[in-house]
């Protein structure tokens, strides 16, 4: 008699709702609502993304500027349309610290620690959407909002500017 494999299977724990979640092309934004083979994580749309996974609330709409930034706060990936929007190209971002990108829109001190300390917590598994208000470090009199999210794998935090 052939004994039957059990499968692992993630369930969520009783005491909090499963949230839907999407999977979204790091590079393109090409959002899919099946998850990939383990394998086969390159986006189908572009053939050039990794396909991440976020909360559907989070996940970038058409159109909608975006970063991924690792828990040291380096930009790991953006979007055609953050690159435009921030000036720069993909090449000159990869690896740059956030900060050189985006910084809170209050001039505060206090607020430049709780953007980075925030940006950190998401990257590090902390998965609450966050909001805050952001401008592009070169430019000022400009007030953006961001939603903040935890993507994957590999873990990261989004960064979807509004």
């Amino acid at each position: 008699m052939a004994l039957a494999r059990r499968h692992l299977s993630i369930v969520p724990t009783t005491t909090e709702e499963a949230r839907p979640s999407r999977w979204f092309c790091g590079h393109c934004g090409a959002v899919t609502d099946e998850a990939p083979a383990p394998v086969a994580r390159v986006c189908g749309e572009c053939d050039l993304g990794l396909l991440m996974e976020a909360s559907a609330d989070l996940v970038p709409r058409p159109r909608e500027p975006y970063l991924i930034v690792d828990a040291s706060l380096a930009v790991q990936a953006l979007s055609a349309e953050a690159a435009r929007f921030l000036a720069i190209s993909e090449q000159e971002a990869i690896e740059r610290p956030v900060t050189d990108l985006l910084i809170p829109a209050d001039a505060e001190a206090a607020s430049a620690h709780h953007f980075a300390q925030t940006i950190m917590h998401v990257a590090a598994g902390d998965d609450e959407l966050r909001r805050l208000v952001v401008r592009p470090a070169d430019v000022f009199g400009v007030r953006m909002p961001l939603r903040v999210g935890v993507c994957g794998p590999p873990r990261g935090a989004l960064l979807v500017i509004e």
